[in-house]
């Protein structure tokens, strides 16, 4: 709200205020001019020849007195002589007219010493009418056109900076944040190593929320750097943010960039040998390793730590890249990792709720489940997940695990409400951002299309969804079932606004 259009609302509050006060101390009604004066109550005066819609002030040289003659207010020589007031018009008073918040500080001795003398008086008087008596209705209208206009400046002054950001998109821009995908699937290329018209041309018809680079992506320094670059440049051309520079580094065994030989890095190894020898300390040591480097490169989001406990010892899938069978050491070492990525520029995404250590199958390839059921992964496999949410998690992973013993069926948990909506979300209270592991992975492209899996991802709860097997088929999914009302905007508004707040903070 400007300046002037609080001191209108300021000065017509004030005014009600003050009639509200005399009305009830005197039984009688006086019109309040916005000059400090009080007006009477009369209707009519032979003086002015003004209609009932204006009101009549009397004057002796000296100062403006009411009806019934008691000085209420001393004025200078040259406003001694009679005016008429009409109230259509200050009622839309502004500031420009110079005054100041005279109503309440210059006259209001004088005015309560008025308010004290009438309530002396009989008090079984008529009361007169007071200013909103003169209003017809186009003006009264006026005067709440004005405050809602107030009101409403007000709301959008209010309004965070990523609620005005969401306000200016349309929905197509909307529904392309939700996706992160390969630059290879954004352009329709194979093996991009560069960002330049194809890819600026591909931002721009869809301004997908962040891009995930394979190894086979990245060259050498100078070419990542300038390919990233160009990248979030685009991006921030197209919708005002940065775009999400994605890349699996968790080390040993999956790590993009230490692990493809191009790079002149240190390879932390694997979190199973510093989850067994090492300590919280190694762990964030690890952090900041990885985060420097990817730093230097120019991304900004790393799919690392894994935080699921390796509870079942069969499992081949985080057998290395997890720290452990020891849910604190696993929960307090993958923190670590993040406080240490964090340090260096890079947010973290805590994997693979709700834990993939206790499964056997491989999700990759087709689908894994556990047995457990809600109280036994309260206990063990959510804990790191748990710990995380509490650290202040920004990004979480969800699996495609399926946990029948919980949901009742063999969903994926990355599609399914109960896990996301229900028990990440509503039981452990996370408010961050949900991208679900790769839909080009078995457990979910072998059971479902692109379209109907990226549906039920959105349904569930999730935010962000992660290399679709079709992102075309998977984008016009989003936007069918939003024809059809199978999904609200408002559904979609939710996960724009966390990724835009976490796109805030990158």
């Amino acid at each position: 709200m400007n300046k002037g259009k609080r001191k209108l609302l300021f000065v017509f509050l004030a005014i009600c205020m003050i009639m509200a006060t005399v009305t009830v101390g005197s039984g009688r009604a006086y019109d309040v001019n916005l000059n400090s004066e009080i007006l009477s109550p009369d209707r009519t005066s032979s003086t002015s020849g003004k209609s009932k819609d204006s009101v009549i002030l009397a004057s002796d040289g000296q100062g403006k007195k009411d009806i019934y003659g008691n000085l209420v207010y001393s004025v200078s020589d040259e406003d001694t002589e009679a005016d008429s007031f009409d109230v259509s018009e200050d009622v839309n008073y502004n500031s420009n007219s110079g005054i100041d918040g005279q109503l309440l500080t210059d006259s209001s001795e004088e005015i309560d010493e008025n308010v004290n003398q009438d309530m002396n008086q009989d008090s079984d008087q008529d009361s007169g009418p007071n200013a909103l008596d003169y209003m017809d209705g186009s003006q009264s209208e006026s005067v709440s056109e004005s405050v809602s206009e107030s009101v409403s400046e007000e709301n959008d002054t209010n309004k965070s900076q990523a609620e005005k950001i969401l306000d200016a998109m349309t929905l197509e821009e909307k529904v392309a944040q939700l996706f992160v995908v390969t630059p290879d699937a954004l352009t329709g290329a194979v093996g991009v190593t560069m960002a330049g018209e194809t890819t600026k041309t591909a931002i721009d018809e869809r301004p997908v929320g962040g891009i995930i680079y394979m190894a086979d992506n990245l060259i050498n320094p100078s070419q990542v750097q300038k390919m990233l670059s160009n990248t979030n440049t685009y991006s921030e051309e197209r919708v005002g943010l940065p775009m999400m520079l994605c890349v699996d580094e968790e080390g040993g065994t999956v790590a993009r960039i230490a692990g493809c030989g191009r790079f002149i890095v240190e390879d932390v190894g694997n979190m199973s040998t510093i989850g067994e020898t090492g300590t919280v300390d190694d762990a964030h040591r690890v952090g900041n390793t990885i985060g420097s480097y990817m730093s230097d490169l120019g991304f900004n989001v790393n799919f690392a730590p894994v935080a699921d406990v390796l509870t079942n010892s069969e499992n081949s899938i985080v057998k290395y890249r997890s720290f452990g069978s020891d849910v604190n050491s696993v929960s307090d070492m993958a923190i670590a990792v993040a406080e240490g990525l964090k340090e260096e520029g890079i947010e973290a995404t805590f994997k693979h709720f709700p834990g993939h250590g206790a499964t056997a199958g491989d999700t990759h390839l087709g689908a894994a489940f556990t047995t457990k059921t809600k109280d036994e992964l309260m206990e063990v496999e959510l804990v790191p997940f748990q710990k995380a949410i509490d650290y202040g998690a920004k990004f979480i992973m969800v699996s495609h695990i399926s946990v029948p013993n919980i949901t009742g069926h063999d969903t994926p948990a990355s599609l399914s409400p109960e896990m996301i909506d229900g028990i990440l979300r509503g039981d452990m209270g996370y408010k961050g951002v949900v991208i679900t592991d790769a839909m080009d992975m078995g457990a979910v492209s072998s059971k479902y299309t692109s379209d109907v899996a990226a549906v039920m991802a959105i349904q569930a709860g999730a935010d962000m969804l992660l290399m679709p097997e079709d992102f075309d088929l998977a984008y016009q999914g989003l936007m069918d079932a939003l024809d059809a009302g199978e999904i609200s905007e408002e559904r979609i508004d939710e996960s724009v606004l966390r990724i835009i707040n976490a796109k805030l903070e990158l």
